[in-house]
């Protein structure tokens, strides 16, 4: 009788994310935390949209020809307004013609893996780090190599990258202001990583391309200032999703740039491979109403003032209480260490009480917590009683 199989790439990318697909399966499952819950899980918008957004929807869902919902790649309107914010805010010349319009930042770290990966060659990416990565990797046909941070100070370990650069590297992932850890890399060791990855690109005879995975670019707080690693490094590719600015994860918009100082005959071979990276990807282009609607959406951004007081009212209390809990540079995530070292446990004895947290050994950061500060200022304040008395308890085994 013939065996059914599946494709191997998707076998090794269902291995990859094992852990965190049980978790949510287990957790979800029902389709509800239940009444009264304070959901610091996966970063799901937990108050009303932006009205700004809604309005700009509504606005350009309205059909105006025929065409209206035709085909088509990359709204010219919508690359341009990519361009010209890049523009102002970095001061560096990006052109409309390397901005591809993507389905969300998944769409655009998948499309930058297709366009330069040859099978069997590696990716190196941050570990504690987003969950998908090593996925994304294998689904390319790639091979994940995570990097571990550094302890502590979550710094780019420079010396373990430059004895991980290979014959086979392909690309290097840095995440700035990084998932979970909230660190923004100063320049210093972007330049550090350059040099790096120049030197290695001469030694080797090709080019290793540094992807900038920058989602939270503009989620920063007071004192801090995002730096993208495009401006130390000229094979750079830019992935930006607009479902964190405007905490709108499930409508997916984003996109993938090309740095402007990368010479003129690369981005001319890149642009077409990005293009048919998104095409033979399943059309991975943004639907067209966000497309026409992100010159309007461009602008807006989640009140990071507001997640900045979030964040500080978080860490005081948790301090008090007795964790330990490092401070975000930026993103909307604390990690504090969890008080036992089965985060799981301790992190289900919070959802007993209502309180659901990730627990950090699901995501490769085993002994600590990581805490979306996505929730309501409302869960915020019911939920930190329920920390400090947790944290007391003293039946933990």
């Amino acid at each position: 009788m013939p065996i059914a199989t599946v494709s191997s790439r998707m076998t090794a990318s269902i291995e990859e994310m094992r852990a965190v697909s049980g978790f949510a399966r287990r957790i979800l499952g029902g389709g509800s935390l239940g009444p009264g819950a304070c959901d610091f899980l996966f970063g799901n918008p937990q108050e009303m949209p932006l009205r700004g957004f809604v309005e700009a929807l509504i606005r350009h869902a309205e059909p105006r020809d025929p065409q209206w919902f035709g085909y088509q790649r990359n709204e010219p309107g919508a690359r341009e307004a990519v361009a010209r914010a890049l523009r102002q805010a970095r001061g560096r010349p990006y052109e409309a013609q390397d901005i591809a319009i993507t389905a969300g930042g998944f769409g655009a770290i998948a499309t930058a893996m297709l366009a330069v990966l040859e099978p069997g060659e590696e990716v190196l990416y941050p570990r504690p780090g987003w969950f998908f990565y090593g996925a994304l990797v294998r689904g390319a046909g790639g091979v994940p190599v995570p990097m571990d941070l550094a302890p502590d100070t979550f710094d780019l370990d420079l010396a373990a990258i430059k004895a991980a650069l290979g014959p086979r590297t392909r690309i290097v992932v840095v995440n700035t202001p990084h998932n979970p850890t909230g660190r923004i890399y100063p320049r210093a060791q972007l330049d550090a990583l350059a040099e790096l990855l120049t030197e290695a690109s001469e030694r080797l005879g090709k080019i290793i391309y540094l992807l900038a995975d920058e989602p939270y670019a503009r989620i920063v707080f007071a004192g801090q200032d995002h730096i993208s690693p495009a401006e130390s490094y000229p094979y750079t590719l830019i992935a930006y999703s607009y479902g964190k600015t405007l905490l709108a994860p499930g409508e997916r918009l984003g996109w993938l740039a090309l740095s402007p100082d990368m010479p003129e005959r690369d981005r001319a071979l890149l642009r077409e491979a990005v293009d048919m990276a998104q095409v033979s990807h399943g059309w991975a282009f943004a639907g067209r109403t966000l497309q026409r609607a992100l010159p309007e959406l461009e602008p807006l951004c989640i009140d990071v003032a507001a997640l900045q007081r979030r964040r500080d009212r978080m860490v005081s209390a948790l301090r008090d209480a007795g964790y330990e809990v490092p401070v975000p540079e930026g993103t909307f995530y604390l990690i504090p260490r969890s008080p036992v070292p089965d985060d799981m446990a301790f992190a289900e004895r919070l959802a007993a009480d209502g309180v659901w947290v990730l627990p950090g050994s699901i995501t490769e950061m085993p002994g600590r917590l990581r805490i979306s500060l996505t929730a309501s200022d409302e869960m915020v304040e019911r939920s930190l009683p329920i920390f400090a008395r947790t944290i007391g308890r003293n039946d933990w085994v």
